[in-house]
């Protein structure tokens, strides 16, 4: 682990090059949908690609772990914290330009406030949005979805700057990510900064009763007013993660102030004074659980930080 003095020149350093806000020793905590979790090293709000660019630059001569935070949904970091840098998104990168049937967006989006956008101006394809927690960028890298849809159904184009090669901006269409369940071929070094949809046109006031069906049944079926990463584990093909942790008697599980939803057994849940240990040990423990019951081994969606090595982006 670096010491004070290494993070002081790492925060130096990269007040002398970003033109955003550099925060040093930053609970990320604050950062995050699930609400626990240590400092980063520092904390970058970048406002252009060549912020980005500086921060890969940076991290690589000081030999530090980069990650892109999004809106810190499926991200969970470690109590110790991260000897890293954490990148937030600024205003830098938000905007939505409505174009006829196509829409750009930037990266930093709200899913939600964007699915809203598009539906009132009358176009179909990303009512799904509205159950996803995190940005834009984020929904593309992992192809997230929800409600029959998902990310690849609507993606056009995806403006990504590339960190191993200077911050330069490359496009990748649909085909070029090969997008597939939760996953993507973005490559490690690779950041969404925005984004193009391809939708239809349909009548805004069917959209917005579709969307407000779906917020009605993920209040029912989800533990939307409590602090949790999404869903926990990838579904195994032909299941359902969720019932396979009820199955094997996990539901309501707890460790500390982290818990398996007794709405949602793929949602893990923290309470105030909650740990990231308490959270990662309830994970382990329904993993192993499921894998003695079932005999399926689950596979994470959320991301680990701090706990087994370094990441360099989350969603």
């Amino acid at each position: 682990m670096p010491d004070a003095a290494a993070d002081a020149v790492l925060v130096r350093r990269l007040r002398e090059r970003v033109g955003g806000a550099v925060l040093p020793a930053e609970p990320l905590a604050a950062h995050t949908t699930i609400k626990v979790g240590g400092p980063a090293a520092a904390l970058v709000r970048a406002e252009t690609p060549a912020d980005i660019a500086a921060v890969a630059e940076i991290c690589s001569e000081l030999q530090r772990p980069w990650m892109v935070l999004g809106r810190g949904s499926n991200l969970l970091v470690a109590d110790a914290g991260w000897p890293g840098v954490a990148v937030t998104l600024g205003r830098g990168f938000r905007g939505v330009e409505v174009a006829g049937e196509r829409v750009v967006a930037g990266a930093a989006e709200r899913m939600p406030a964007l699915a809203t956008t598009v539906a009132a101006a009358g176009l179909a394809g990303l009512a799904f949005g509205v159950a996803i927690p995190g940005s834009l960028g984020g929904a593309v890298r992992m192809n997230a979805g929800a409600h029959g849809g998902e990310m690849a159904e609507v993606l056009a184009w995806a403006d990504v700057a590339r960190l191993a090669r200077g911050g330069a901006v490359e496009r990748w269409t649909a085909t070029d990510l090969a997008m597939r369940y939760r996953h993507t071929d973005l490559p490690g070094d690779a950041v969404v900064v925005r984004a193009c949809l391809a939708l239809r046109p349909s009548d805004a006031g069917s959209l917005r009763r579709d969307m407000a069906e779906m917020r009605r049944w993920r209040r029912e079926h989800q533990p939307v007013n409590v602090p949790s990463c999404g869903s926990v584990f990838a579904n195994p093909e032909g299941d359902s993660a969720g019932r396979l942790i009820d199955a094997a008697g996990m539901k309501g599980y707890r460790v500390g102030g982290a818990q398996v939803s007794p709405v949602h057994a793929n949602f893990i849940t923290t309470e105030p004074g909650a740990a990231a240990s308490d959270v990662h040990a309830v994970l382990r423990d329904v993993r192993d659980a499921v894998a003695e019951r079932h005999g399926v081994v689950l596979h994470p969606e959320v991301v680990l930080v701090g706990f087994d090595g370094a990441a360099s982006e989350a969603p």
